[in-house]
């Protein structure tokens, strides 16, 4: 390079001037004027996994007009660019195996290497889904017992496309990240949770696992959310309005403070700016709506995908009312991605907030979670046993990645195994006691570690107290002597419940519960009011 760029010096400098302007506006327009070449969306990419047993959508860019053929294991579809120059096929359905190449053709031909056909996850949320296996990698970050993990990680079955971090005001129509292969060398940046349900996933079914990783800390669920989707929900819109109007005033105002704005979004366990920072741009705001789907969602759909893994929940904004609104957000979430993708009622399996001294992670937050359940092909993640008092982002990753497997194998693949701890089904008055029942007890309920705690019970006057509690077969025999008149039982009703021991013959913890229905939210808003 360096020669030829001293050849077309010295061949200038000998030129009259005019020529030698003509010819360099030739060199600089050239590229302009040349045709856009055939280039494939960077999912498309080296050892990348394709979902199998579905058709697979394949989509990129060229020049409007051209003729574009993908060639993958046996099969070829050809379609034309579109006149704005994005073009899309659709293979048809794939068994797994490989690796195998993949040839996209046009006026040149892009070849795609080691590709494989298997089962790929969206695995999506805030700061503990991207939490990586080495604490190397990110900053909270880092798997208990981490070199272990990654010394025994090479397995080229598991690949992992991370999707750089993108807020933006308006869809994206790209992505910045690369498959990356399963090694010792690789998977220190690999989410935690991802790489662990992967390699479950992988041990059992022995095919090829992909996991798209979309995620970003402190991101709120309605940022993953599309424009259309909040403005069409009258309870939703109202987030679009404040974050419209912040934007607005962002634009005219570009170097107020945030004291002079109107208000931003605040997370459960967010901290006030000081009323002299410099308002920054909303768009770069995670949690407000929309942004994280703009800039990192939008453009990986609808890539073929199984179903889909979520942990997020710490980052609710709007206190005791947004922990009201936050079912409805994530119903509209489930819905709307569904339909965007158009695979139907994909697998959707949540991580419900390991415990955290912090109102963030309170037990009214966590019952809210459970109410995904009411929606079709759904799974909740118990984590009541793997969380850490001070540390939002606890280390203890790998029962967080083997339970979300454990839904999946359970109820999307078809095993015949446990993958649920006890579920309160029922209670029953029984003199000064009250019995629950659970479901997910087969084989009987368990006290690991010794005598069964975490269980308050409660009168008519609404106080719990602490309870002594027996395991009788599937059911626990809940009383106190304090309370002659029982009425509710609650149990891991607390940000932090330590000590919380109830578990099934699986070795699987008890999901937090309570038998009443009095009002936590206001309880809990009264909380907000005395921090």
């Amino acid at each position: 390079m360096h020669d030829i760029e001293t050849f077309l010096s010295r061949a200038l400098n000998r030129m009259p001037t005019r020529l030698a302007v003509l010819l360099l506006t030739c060199c600089y327009l050239l590229p302009a004027l040349a045709p856009a070449q055939v280039k494939p969306a960077t999912l498309f990419s080296d050892h990348m996994v394709l979902q199998r047993d579905m058709p697979i959508p394949v989509w990129g860019t060229a020049s409007p007009g051209e003729k574009v053929t993908v060639a993958f294991n046996g099969q070829s579809q050809s379609t034309i660019a579109a006149p704005d120059g994005h073009w899309s096929v659709r293979l048809n359905k794939l068994t797994a195996g490989g690796p195998y190449e993949m040839k996209i053709a046009g006026k040149n031909t892009v070849v795609l290497h080691d590709v494989l056909v298997g089962e790929v996850w969206l695995a999506a949320g805030q700061s503990n889904m991207a939490f990586t296996v080495s604490s190397k990698a990110e900053f909270f970050a880092g798997m208990l017992d981490e070199d272990k993990v990654i010394a025994a990680a090479n397995d080229p079955n598991i690949r992992m496309f991370t999707v750089a971090t993108v807020k933006a005001l308006t869809p994206q129509q790209s992505v910045n990240g690369s498959w990356k292969v399963s090694s010792p060398q690789t998977v220190g940046a690999f989410s935690a949770i991802g790489y662990v349900f992967a390699r479950e996933l992988e041990e059992r079914l022995h095919v090829p696992v992909g996991i798209l990783t979309v995620a970003f800390g402190s991101s709120t669920a309605e940022s993953w959310l599309p424009r259309e989707a909040l403005a069409s929900d009258p309870q939703l819109k109202p987030m679009l309005d404040g974050f419209d109007a912040l934007e607005a005033f962002y634009k005219t105002h570009p170097h107020s403070s945030v004291a002079q704005a109107p208000s931003a979004p605040e997370p459960l366990n967010g901290r006030p700016m000081p009323p002299s920072t410099l308002l920054r741009d909303p768009a770069e705001d995670q949690h407000q709506p929309t942004v994280m789907f703009n800039g990192m969602l939008h453009p990986v759909i609808p890539y073929a995908i199984r179903g889909a893994i979520w942990y997020q929940g710490e980052s609710i904004v709007g206190g005791a009312a947004g922990v009201a609104l936050y079912p409805h957000v994530m119903e509209t979430l489930l819905n709307t991605w569904r339909a965007l993708w158009g695979e139907g009622d994909f697998p959707f399996y949540a991580v419900q907030l390991a415990p955290l001294d912090n109102i963030s992670n309170n037990p009214v937050v966590r019952e809210q979670q459970g109410k995904i359940l009411a929606l079709p092909n759904t799974g909740l993640a118990i984590t009541i046993d793997a969380g850490d008092p001070a540390n939002v982002h606890p280390k203890n990753k790998e029962p967080v990645g083997q339970r979300l497997a454990l839904l999946a194998l359970a109820q999307t693949y078809g095993f015949q195994l446990e993958s649920s701890g006890p579920v309160f089904a029922s209670m029953k008055l029984e003199g000064r006691s009250i019995r629950i029942r659970f479901t997910h007890a087969a084989g009987g309920l368990v006290a690991k570690g010794g005598p069964l705690t975490g269980f308050t019970i409660a009168g008519s006057d609404q106080t719990f107290v602490p309870a002594q509690a027996t395991i009788q077969g599937d059911s626990v025999l809940v009383s106190s002597s304090s309370v002659p008149a029982p009425v509710a039982v609650r149990y891991a009703w607390a940000d932090y419940p330590a000590g919380c021991n109830l578990y099934n013959a699986a070795g699987l913890p008890a999901a937090p519960f309570r038998t009443d229905h009095w009002d936590a939210l206001s309880a809990l808003a009264l909380q907000f009011t005395g921090r």
